[in-house]
This record gives C-alpha cells, structure tokens and sequence, in this order.
C-alpha cells in the first residue's frame, strides 16, 4: 500500500518503513506524528482519490532527527543600481519514518471524541443563557488598536491574519506568546516557518526600539539568530 500525503505544506508519495524529510516539525524527536491529510490511496490497481482528503484514512510516523538541510546562496543584483545582496539559508528539516498506513479509522476516532464535548455544551448554554456576557472578556485578550505584524521578519500576509484569528492582533499578545503555541497557530500556513524569535521581535517592536529591531533582524537567518 502508498499513500500521496500532506505534511508541513508539502506532498510526498509515502510507503510503510520509508524515511524522507520534510519541513520542520514542532514534535520532539522520537515522538509519534499522525498524518490525517491523506490526498490519495493505492494498493496494487485499486485507487482511492481525496476530496481533497480520503475521509477516514491516516498515516503515522517517527520523527527520527532534526537537522539543516544544504546550503543555499541567494544572490539579488539591481542594474544600474550599484545593489548587490548575497545571502546563505540552510532550510530546518525534520527526518521522520513512516510506521503504517490505515484506509480507516482516522477520522471516525477523532469524531468520536468530539461529540462528548459538543452535548456538553449545549447543555450549559441551555442552563447559563446569560453567558453571551463573556465575548467582550475574549477581546481583553488583546490590548489597544492592532499592530502591523508583518514588520516582524518571518510573518507574511497569511501568518499575519492567521494570528489575528486566534486572538494575536499586537505585537504585545505576539511578545507573550510561547513560539512552540505559535507554531500550533500557523501548522496550516504552507512553508516551513521558525518563531522562535517571533516573541523577541515583538517585544522590540512593542518597546518602540526599532533600531534595536533592525540590528536584530540584520542578524536572522532563517528565523533564527547567528
């Protein structure tokens, strides 16, 4: 049996007992991952397409290292400009061995769980209607007017608004967050993104130190400081 699957924003053909590398993943090494975007299943001549996903179908795997892959140069040059900009970047990978692959199971598990909650709450709804007081306690979450995230280097358009969703709307909720929750919050974002400085970032940017955050994002590569 193959599998064409979805981790960290990239698709790989995957079989029991291969190992690839893929982008960075926040799991410690040696921990177990399950991997529930399963876009195709094949066992000899019989094919199951994903709409997008194969409901109900999973793969698991070993996270077995983290490492950098090879060095990259990038170079940019402006003509007539006198611009000329070199810069390395070794992309954070993570080594994982896929341990099996399930056409079922997957989902109907994690629904299973689901529905408990979901009863219970309609139940404390019906007994606590005077709840719809507690939206403006979420709002409290964030302080003052939102603040441009993206002037944090590694947050892009789509990181941005994703964070704003989940309540991080200044750079002092960014500055306050945990970079391992952070990268829970952007698990679905595509690319491979480290926050590790993400929190440092902010609190310079909340500071008003913008000098400070400048020298600081002189010395990032790749999100992370040399």
């Amino acid at each position: 049996m193959y599998a064409i699957v979805e981790i960290a924003g990239q698709q790989f053909k995957i079989e029991k007992d291969q190992k690839l590398f893929v982008n960075r993943l926040p799991e410690d090494e040696g921990a177990s991952i399950n991997i529930d975007k399963v876009l195709l299943l094949g066992n000899g001549d019989d094919i199951t397409l994903g709409a997008p996903a194969v409901e109900g179908a999973f793969a698991e795997a070993k996270v077995l290292g983290h490492l950098k892959g090879d060095k990259v140069i990038v170079f940019k040059k402006k003509r007539r400009k006198g611009f000329r900009k070199k810069n390395g970047h070794r992309q954070y990978l993570t080594e994982i061995q896929i341990s099996s692959i399930s056409a079922s199971g997957g989902k109907k598990k994690a629904a299973a769980k689901k529905e408990a909650p979901k009863k219970e709450e309609k139940a404390k709804k019906e007994t606590k209607p005077a709840k719809s007081e507690a939206a403006p306690a979420k709002k409290s979450k964030s302080s003052g007017k939102a603040d441009d995230l993206k002037k944090i280097e590694g947050v892009g358009p789509k990181i941005a608004s994703t964070l704003n969703e989940a309540g991080i709307v200044t750079f002092a909720d960014l500055a306050q967050s945990d970079p391992a929750k952070i990268s829970e919050i952007i698990a679905d974002v595509r690319g491979n993104h480290v926050p590790d400085t993400w929190p440092k970032q902010a609190q310079l940017a909340a500071d008003g130190k913008w000098d400070e955050l400048k020298e600081l994002q002189d010395r990032l590569d790749g999100g992370v400081e040399k």
